[in-house]
């Protein structure tokens, strides 16, 4: 009982122990920089201190370790770029095996002649295993080790890295200005072309060290020639001299101790020489080692099978060992048939691939969201019409209806939602129709490859041709070949094609239409657009003082009289203004169109630059003053029908009258009754516009033409 339970203290003894090595090694690795730095304190001690010969065999494994680990990492990288660090890795290997040499010297020097265990365990197999009993053989296979490490892989590594650093170097500036054009064409962002140029800098920078790091690998190759050198003649003196040995006892001893330390360190040297070179010809290739070798070289069955059957053709000639090139041969052929049955297959793949990819997509199914979506505007045209969407010369639809919405946007301030154009199997083949939110707006019929001509004195047209209606306007006109245009603008009619005559049927229902179309969407959208400098005005304003919707609504009214809201500013300064007094829409409207009286009274304007006005009388004004009833924003209409017919018959009368003369008047009442009154008169006289007094501008020239 008490041994188990010795035993088990010493279980526990251990583990804890076992426990502090671990927590120990786990706090070190979170201070890397501070492991490091023992690390290279400790290789420094190595070169001043005397090593014994256990620890010398640990240090000798640990350089074993970190050169195969070294060599991995090189594998299996994917670009050169991803070992940045090499350089200084292999400063480090360099450092750790030169003075693992000079403790492994100090140890053969001082204690070889007791025998070729003086060195360490490591040192003795070494040597022993390598040269099997004779010297001779294991000085040969170290001098072998020696001309490949640094007259091949040393060196050939070497110049690799000197040609890819000035390489590096010399295409630097064209791979920078690859970088600035591909950031000024816009097919990369800041942030990509700050990377690639740091990738760039890298790349330089990581070819410049390995160049210098070279000269690392070839120094450390040359160094383990003399220290063999002096191992085998030193120790040799020594033994012979000091320690009366004879000759061959010195020889042998000496010699397997020497092999031994120069195997043992020359094998690292060789690995990390190896990866030296894996790293740096490594170049352009992507992917891991084997993914850059092995897809290259077994890229090309032909190849391949060109090679088996060469191994097949050495395997039959007499003299040449039949196994080991059969064996080959079957191999190569084997491995042949194998990529070329799975290229094959990839190449199918992909020709089934790109089959797919140029399939027509299925028509997926509208969900019930989109099919609640309504079209703001939508034109639909009859199937005899669609070639008006690929008109050449400059008449093509689709142009045309861009045109309109800059006009618009130039015009009005109104920004044309976007016009959906749709064919309708439905409608009579040279048919339109133009709808507003999914409801009838307007519709007509054309004549493609005809000419619509129209007289301007509303006289008969003596032109042969299709009589019919214009679409617009309801004005008498004649659908007449192409042919006729010349005469038809010689006689002074109006020409007009297929495609501009449903373009101007657009423009004029969007211009009746432009309050509705003016969503709170759109209406945001304004605000957001507006200039820094006005950011300001928006913020004290909206939602404070009044809401989107607000400002939405006085747009609104502003459009439904064809009044541009393009000075946006403005207008928004006249909502400010007037909601200090009041909340009503209207009245806040009437304060805008008081702001606006420069653009209202020019837009009202004739072309000799007199504002034209047909006056409402003062007993019209009292009439419609005292029909006014409620207060504030309650107040509304109520006059007598026959009054109201009255009234709209002379209004008609009037306009009438003055259209005859060449006219086209204002009407001007006063600012208490303006809205009332357009109210009225929009109903049978849209295009009429309205005014009040203080809506004239003090330097507008006016021209009373008629009263009311």
């Amino acid at each position: 009982m008490a041994d188990t339970s010795q035993s088990g203290n010493g279980g526990l003894l251990n583990g804890a122990r076992g426990g502090k090595l671990t927590r120990g090694l786990a706090e070190a690795l979170k201070h890397g920089d501070v492991a490091l730095a023992l690390g290279v304190v400790c290789i420094l001690v190595v070169l001043i201190l005397p090593m014994p010969s256990w620890l010398l065999d640990m240090s000798l494994a640990i350089s074993m370790t970190f050169s195969v680990l070294v060599l991995m990492v090189v594998l299996f990288i994917n670009r050169a770029l991803d070992f940045s660090s090499f350089p200084t890795v292999l400063l480090i290997a360099t450092m750790l095996r030169l003075s693992l040499n000079l403790a492994s010297t100090r140890l053969i020097l001082s204690d070889g002649h007791e025998g070729t265990d003086a060195a360490g365990q490591v040192i003795e197999a070494f040597g022993n295993f390598v040269m099997g009993g004779n010297f001779v053989i294991g000085i040969i296979v170290f001098a072998i080790l020696i001309i490949v490490n640094f007259m091949v892989i040393t060196k050939g590594s070497g110049r690799i890295a000197e040609v890819s650093a000035r390489f590096s170097l010399d295409a630097m500036p064209g791979k920078q200005m690859a970088i600035d054009a591909d950031l000024s064409a816009g097919l990369i962002d800041e942030n990509e072309a700050r990377r690639r140029r740091k990738e760039l800098e890298d790349e330089s920078n990581f070819y410049g060290a390995m160049d210098g790091a070279s000269k690392f690998v070839r120094g450390d190759a040359i160094a383990g020639l003399l220290i063999t050198f002096i191992n085998v003649v030193g120790g040799i003196v020594i033994g012979v001299a000091q320690m009366g040995l004879s000759f061959g006892e010195a020889a042998e001893n000496y010699t397997v101790l020497t092999v031994g330390d120069g195997l043992v360190s020359q094998i690292p040297a060789l690995i990390v020489s190896t990866a030296a070179g894996l790293l740096v010809s490594k170049a352009a290739a992507t992917g891991s080692a084997d993914e850059a070798l092995f897809g290259q070289l077994g890229g090309y069955p032909k190849a391949l099978g060109l090679a088996g059957f060469l191994m097949l053709a050495l395997a039959l000639l007499p003299g040449i060992p039949f196994l080991p090139f059969m064996l080959l041969a079957g191999i190569a052929g084997g491995g042949a048939w194998l990529l070329h049955k799975r290229n094959g297959a990839v190449e199918l793949q992909r020709l089934q691939e790109e089959a797919e990819a140029a399939a027509p997509e299925p028509v997926a199914e509208e969900t019930i969201g989109q099919t609640l979506q309504i079209d703001q505007i939508r034109l639909e045209l009859g199937y005899g019409l669609l070639s008006l969407l690929s008109a050449e010369g400059g008449r093509r639809l689709t142009d045309q209806i861009k045109a309109l919405r800059r006009q618009l946007a130039q015009e009005a301030g109104f920004v044309l939602p976007s016009v959906r154009i749709q064919d309708n199997l439905q409608l009579p083949p040279n048919s339109y129709v133009v709808r507003v939110k999914e409801i009838e707006a307007g519709a007509g019929e054309l004549r493609p490859g005809a000419l619509l001509v129209m007289d301007p004195r509303g006289e008969p047209i003596s032109l042969p041709g299709e009589e019919t209606v214009e679409p617009t306007f309801g004005l008498p006109a004649m659908w007449v070949e192409e042919s006729a245009r010349e005469e038809a603008l010689f006689r002074g009619y109006t020409v007009v094609d297929p495609t501009t005559v449903i373009t101007t049927h657009l423009t004029e229902l969007v211009k009746d239409n432009m309050a509705e179309l003016l969503s709170y969407a759109e209406t945001q959208k304004l605000l957001d657009e507006l200039d820094g400098e006005q950011k300001k005005l928006v913020e004290d304003l909206v939602p404070n003082t009044i809401s989107v919707g607000g400002v939405q609504r006085v747009l609104q009214n502003l459009l439904g009289e064809r009044i541009s809201i393009r000075d946006l500013p403005t207008i928004l300064e006249g909502i400010q203004e007037a909601c200090g007094y009041t909340r009503s829409v209207l009245h806040i409207t009437e304060h805008v169109r008081a702001r606006l009286a420069r653009q209202i009274s020019n837009a009202a304007a004739a072309e000799d630059g007199l504002l034209p006005l047909v006056t409402l009388s003062p007993g019209w004004e009292q009439a419609f003053a005292e029909a006014l009833i409620g207060e504030g924003e309650e107040k509304h209409l109520a006059m007598a029908p026959s009054k109201l017919q009255e009234f709209i018959s002379q209004v008609r009368q009037t306009f009438e009258r003055q259209a005859m003369l060449g006219e086209t008047p204002a009407l001007l009442t006063s600012p208490g009754v303006r809205p009332y009154v357009r109210s009225i008169v929009e109903r049978f006289r849209p295009q009429t516009m309205v005014l009040s007094q203080n809506e004239i501008h003090p330097k507008a020239k006016l021209k009373t033409v008629a009263q009311i």
